[in-house]
């Protein structure tokens, strides 16, 4: 397995294209647009000097590393020669069924279709093709290039074979795989998704404000990050996205969204991405400031 194609460059799909690039491998980078291909390559470019700077990169591997990723509009051209086709685009159902259709049609028959989605049944989506045995989940954690997990979910009708080439190729680019089950939110979402709900409605009903939720979970329990800077690292509309998987999924009314979280994300406040969500932030800065609607 050798080339890999990976569909949308966004935050996600430029991270996977980096990670797969660096280790060696032939990246066609598909988006529709040549405008967000240009970003995503002077993104990657950005933080392969981040690796230079901490000595752990040679300029010499970061121009190799460039030249691996090939960038094209053309999604039926851009699979055509694929080994495995990551599919990284925006978290919505049907476009994900229109994306692995056309896959299913120009990529090369023995060709792996993987997923990144973070919540979307890998059984519907495989449904999609005419090769459900070759279709799987390949759920990268954000920031790519950094974080070592990777969820391999495996459809109903997903091949073991299948599973374990994408186990060793996961751990080919330096990740911790695990195997899981297709079930809604899968394991990181299924567990994650409702703690951050608990925050928004600890926020909703008044328990404490952002700051104090926030606080709380880094010093009492050691989290790196509060539950709300989290979420807005996230995308809130994403994370409504999913909890709306998980709710329809399980038709348990624990994962019902909290209504402070509906109103955000109709109101464009989406999180760091939108400028605004529990925080605001200005650009060039990493400094967090609370949201003028929640002092």
């Amino acid at each position: 397995m050798q080339n890999i194609t990976v569909i949308g460059s966004g935050t996600m799909g430029n991270g996977i294209a980096h990670v797969f690039a660096q280790n060696g491998f032939n990246v066609t980078l598909v988006d529709v647009a040549a405008a967000a291909l240009d970003k995503a390559l002077i993104t990657i470019g950005k933080n392969l000097d981040r690796l230079i700077a901490k000595g752990t990169l040679s300029e010499d591997e970061k121009v190799a590393t460039l030249r691996r990723i090939h960038p094209m509009t053309d999604l039926r051209q851009g699979v055509a020669n694929a080994d495995l086709v990551v599919e990284a685009a925006t978290e919505n159902l049907a476009l994900k069924l229109k994306i692995f259709t056309d896959i299913d049609q120009h990529a090369p028959p023995l060709a792996i279709l993987a997923t990144n989605t973070s919540s979307i049944s890998i059984t519907q989506i495989a449904a999609a093709t005419m090769r459900p045995s070759q279709v799987i989940g390949m759920h990268f954690m954000n920031p790519v290039p950094v974080m070592k997990l990777v969820e391999v979910i495996r459809g109903y009708a997903t091949s073991d074979d299948v599973c374990q080439q994408i186990m060793a190729l996961s751990k080919q680019l330096g990740k911790a795989p695990v195997e899981v089950n297709d079930y809604p939110g899968f394991v990181a979402n299924r567990i994650l998704m409702p703690m951050l709900n608990e925050a928004f409605y600890t926020l909703y009903e008044g328990v404490s404000d952002v700051e104090g939720i926030d606080t709380v979970m880094k010093l009492g329990m050691a989290h790196p990050m509060g539950p709300l800077q989290l979420a807005d690292f996230i995308g809130l509309d994403v994370c409504l996205s999913i909890l709306r998987v998980l709710h329809d999924g399980f038709g348990n009314p624990k994962y019902a969204p909290c209504p402070l979280l509906v109103n955000m994300v109709t109101a464009g406040k989406l999180g760091a991405k939108s400028g605004e969500g529990f925080y605001t932030y200005a650009a060039g800065t990493k400094e967090l400031v609370v949201a003028e609607r929640f002092r």
